[in-house]
């Protein structure tokens, strides 16, 4: 059964045009899905799916002579004209992007592209692709597709303007408790049980170290991250403090400065900084952290309510617009301008 995402037809909208579709975000989000279902749901059925995690499939675009490439793939019984080749986990095979840019630019193929990470795809793709594509996040569900995941129907309340019908209003109430405990991943919302919901949540994590940082990162303590990411994962709502993380963990401010970019160009955390007119005082200021994901976060740290109440909160705003905090002079702050 394939649950809708919101981001889908706009995803199926530009899958029909000629430029470069890339889907990008964290691992199991749910890409692989929603790039099947655009192949079943375009009229040009002259396509194929290759998964770069099979050896056979990088080994095609491992090739120096890139017309030998599109030979291979018409022995995949697809057309050479207007042909549509999507590709999962592209960050795979680094050197792909110079390949799929030749078969572009010679044959007018048209490809739709997905990978776990923004620290791959958006710094290589905007130098070999430039002009060429259009860039996808993918996020954990949101409530909203939470619920319709669930089959839960919530059409009595009108939130705009503020027409609440109590007994929906409880209905929904357990529901998102739930939401903001285990969070957002497609496979965590499907999950039977609250152990099962953990175990999928480890699970997850244990495949963004295994494979994302493994092939993304040149990180030679895999401890060391996984231990920053739990004193982080306790600092959810906080602001980031470079030293007190550096002394807590036991490595260098530097170390701790690019894990934690790492973590927030491979979707784990996100930052955001404070609202001001002074541009010094934005500089200089904290940043806040949060995870992009509360269940992550919760398998990493026991999360206060408060704080799986704000983490949730943020990613929901955030996916409508820009979010910053506000600081008070006398110490008090505003949570989300």
């Amino acid at each position: 059964m394939i649950y809708p995402r919101k981001t889908y037809s706009e995803l199926l909208k530009h899958a029909q045009t000629p430029l470069v579709t890339v889907l990008t975000g964290m691992r199991r989000t749910g890409k692989t899905t929603l790039v099947k279902q655009i192949l079943i749901d375009l009229p040009n059925k002259n396509s194929v799916y290759l998964d770069f995690q099979k050896i056979d499939i990088r080994e095609i675009f491992q090739v120096k002579n890139y017309d030998l490439i599109r030979q291979r793939l018409i022995s995949m019984n697809i057309k050479p004209e207007n042909m549509i080749i999507a590709i999962d986990e592209i960050q795979l095979v680094p050197d792909a992007p110079s390949a799929i840019k030749y078969l572009y630019d010679t044959y007018n193929i048209k490809f739709i592209l997905t990978g776990s990470s923004s620290y791959y795809l958006k710094n290589l793709f905007s130098e070999s692709l430039a002009g060429r594509k259009k860039i996808f996040e993918l996020f954990p569900l949101d409530f909203g597709e939470f619920l319709t995941f669930k089959q839960i129907n919530f059409l009595k309340t009108d939130w705009v303007n503020k027409k609440i019908d109590k007994f929906e209003f409880g209905q929904l109430s357990e529901y998102y408790n739930e939401f903001i405990k285990f969070g957002g991943f497609p496979q965590v919302v499907l999950a039977g049980s609250n152990d099962d919901k953990v175990d999928q949540l480890k699970d997850i994590f244990s495949s963004y170290v295994n494979i994302d940082i493994k092939s993304l990162g040149d990180f030679t303590d895999e401890r060391n991250l996984y231990n920053l990411a739990k004193l982080l994962a306790s600092r959810v709502g906080s602001r980031v403090e470079y030293s007190k993380l550096s002394s807590l963990s036991g490595l260098s401010r530097p170390t701790v400065t690019n894990y934690i970019s790492f973590f927030e160009k491979t979707y784990l955390i996100s930052t955001i900084g404070v609202y001001t007119k002074n541009i010094d005082r934005e500089i200089v200021k904290a940043r806040k952290l949060y995870f992009c994901d509360t269940g992550i976060a919760n398998i990493l740290a026991d999360l206060s309510s408060g704080s799986q109440f704000e983490n949730s909160l943020y990613n929901q705003l955030v996916r409508f617009n820009q979010i910053q905090y506000y600081s008070l002079k006398n110490g008090g702050e505003i949570d989300f301008i």
